[in-house]
């Protein structure tokens, strides 16, 4: 059915009553935020609201020095944006499948694209990846939260979690890789040879090798940014 009365289309549509969940999904694409204080977002996020919130980006000294300097002498660090107030916050990006997990004294490192939210009580810092920043145009950013609260990451269409065992590493494409559980390093693997600098190679000559006990993220789709 492609088409609906106005009556209809509002039924179908229409924001669903979710008291019970403060942080979760009105959607597949869309999260919301019932929202009585705080919470960090990724700059660009907000596609709605009601209430009374502000939203303000993410100041040079909002968490120390450190971070400061890593967000501006490298590629690293995305854009976030703290929305303070109460009321109802409505996230999104660019269409992409919205997911939140509940880290529960965790640790997880997400993609810095693939990062839509999270809530004030996880802490988080972001992640250097200097190794990848010389071998692919733009880089790669990833942020690591951890401790207790939710976040929601998003992936191009349905993700995948692939397992990683010592005797069974696993090889992901940087620009499809979402997200890693904590204890988990990964190496960047290069495998350039003649066909590669003539222009007939795969296209995957820089993979991320990923060893030890843990998960991985990936998607059926690729970050461009």
């Amino acid at each position: 059915m492609s088409s609906y009365s106005i009556e209809q289309f509002i039924e179908r549509t229409e924001r669903k009553e979710r008291p019970e969940e403060a942080f979760g999904l009105q959607s597949d694409r869309i999260l919301e935020v019932e929202l009585a204080g705080e919470v960090w977002a990724k700059m660009g996020a907000m596609i709605s609201y009601t209430g009374e919130i502000k939203f303000e980006r993410e100041r040079a000294l909002e968490h120390g020095v450190e971070r400061m300097f890593k967000k501006t002498f490298t590629s690293e660090g995305g854009e976030l944006m703290k929305a303070t107030g109460r009321g109802n916050l409505f996230l999104a990006d660019q269409g992409k499948r919205v997911t939140v997990l509940e880290l529960g004294n965790r640790q997880l490192t997400v993609n810095g694209n693939d990062l839509l939210a999270f809530e004030p009580t996880v802490e988080w810092d972001i992640e250097l990846m200097r190794k990848v920043a010389g071998m692919m145009s733009g880089g790669l950013f990833n942020i690591t939260l951890k401790g207790e609260g939710k976040v929601a990451i998003t992936t191009y269409f349905e993700p995948l979690t692939l397992s990683v065992t010592p005797d069974k590493p696993v090889y992901t494409d940087p620009t499809a890789t979402v997200a890693w559980s904590g204890g988990l390093t990964p190496e960047f693997h290069t495998d350039i040879n003649y066909r590669t600098f003539l222009g007939r190679g795969s296209g995957e000559s820089i993979q991320m090798k990923f060893e030890g006990d843990g998960f991985v993220i990936v998607q059926p789709g690729f970050e461009t940014e």
